[in-house]
């Protein structure tokens, strides 16, 4: 079984992109071989400046090293690895135009400014194929966002293979976590925590020192009815389910379990609760990130050596799709 899975490098690492994505990262790292990249090649589809990438790419990999993700997995930013992009080249004779105009991200994202948007947005899907299929990957962890482009992933493994005659891709399986919630914002429980929100008070970043934490909980949105004993009733209520699924995500525990703690609590009960199980869970990873970004160079040696065992799994899937379609001469 080998994991992998990418992330964009945006920095500014909040509550929800622990507990959606991160927090199920180091629990995989158990379940089989992991490789986890910084997407830096993707964020060239963006409008981000030069410093800002190196910046966020920095970030970003101590982040996730704080988090938990060691030398069980393989870390590494794309752009050290060469072989996506020679791969997704190569690919690119593969995938179909049909394919990637129905993908629904280039129709969200281009908007009704299709001729204005750059070629790699619409051909991205490709090079996400690339950096899955360049490992052999059997597993990638999903979200309902993503699973198109599993589904191209599969659609163009299979053609290469029937194409050219040989068995080289694995079809990659998703790998949905049922214990990966969906966190939302912390002043609107109707809308994702996000990084793009102009409230810093709708998000806890994963950099937060535990007075904001607390500050941020004790103000965020909630309702006046106390907690009642059963999930199900919290349907119309966002602000307070956010808050249960938080609590309950945090605590290794289920929605329910945490409901029957608290039923017929009201939230100046739960909050501070709530406040102090985030600063217990959320400190030490705080603390290992303030220390790891005093200390650039060490987290660039570690992307570094990522890489290198990157490459090393890369290199000989790379040499047989060239030798499958003639470049090996």
């Amino acid at each position: 079984m080998r994991i992998l899975s990418g992330i964009q490098t945006t920095g500014n690492l909040h509550l929800g992109n622990y507990l959606g994505a991160i927090k199920q990262w180091v629990a995989m790292q158990d379940q089989g071989e992991c490789l986890f990249f910084l997407a830096d090649l993707h964020s060239l589809t963006g409008s981000i400046s030069p410093a800002e990438r190196t910046a966020t790419t920095l970030e970003m990999a101590a982040t996730l090293l704080a988090s938990g993700i060691d030398d069980r997995s393989v870390l590494f930013n794309q752009a050290r690895v060469p072989e996506h992009s020679e791969l997704c080249w190569i690919l690119q004779g593969t995938a179909r135009m049909g394919w990637l105009n129905r993908m629904t991200q280039w129709k969200d994202k281009a908007g009704k400014n299709r001729d204005g948007a750059p070629v790699g947005l619409f051909t991205y899907p490709v090079l996400q194929a690339a950096d899955i299929l360049v490992y052999q990957a059997t597993h990638v962890p999903v979200g309902e966002d993503q699973k198109q482009h599993l589904e191209l992933t599969r659609d163009i493994a299979e053609k290469f293979n029937t194409d050219f005659g040989v068995d080289l891709f694995p079809l990659p399986e998703p790998l949905i976590s049922k214990a990966a919630p969906r966190i939302m914002s912390l002043r609107d429980g109707t809308a994702k925590m996000s990084k793009s929100d102009p409230s810093d008070m709708s998000r806890v970043n994963l950099i937060d020192p535990d007075d904001v934490i607390a500050q941020k909980f004790k103000k965020a949105r909630t309702d006046p009815d106390p907690l009642p004993d059963s999930f199900d009733a919290l349907a119309e209520r966002a602000e307070a389910r956010n808050l249960v699924t938080i609590y309950a995500a945090l605590a290794d525990m289920s929605p329910q379990a945490v409901l029957e703690q608290f039923a017929g609590q009201g939230f100046g009960a739960f909050k501070p609760a709530l406040a102090d199980l985030a600063i217990a869970k959320l400190g030490p990873i705080r603390d290992r990130l303030v220390r790891l970004l005093d200390d650039k160079a060490a987290v660039g040696q570690a992307l570094a050596d990522g890489a290198v065992r990157a490459r090393a799994l890369a290199a000989p899937t790379l040499r047989k799709a060239q030798e499958a379609v003639g470049l090996q001469v």
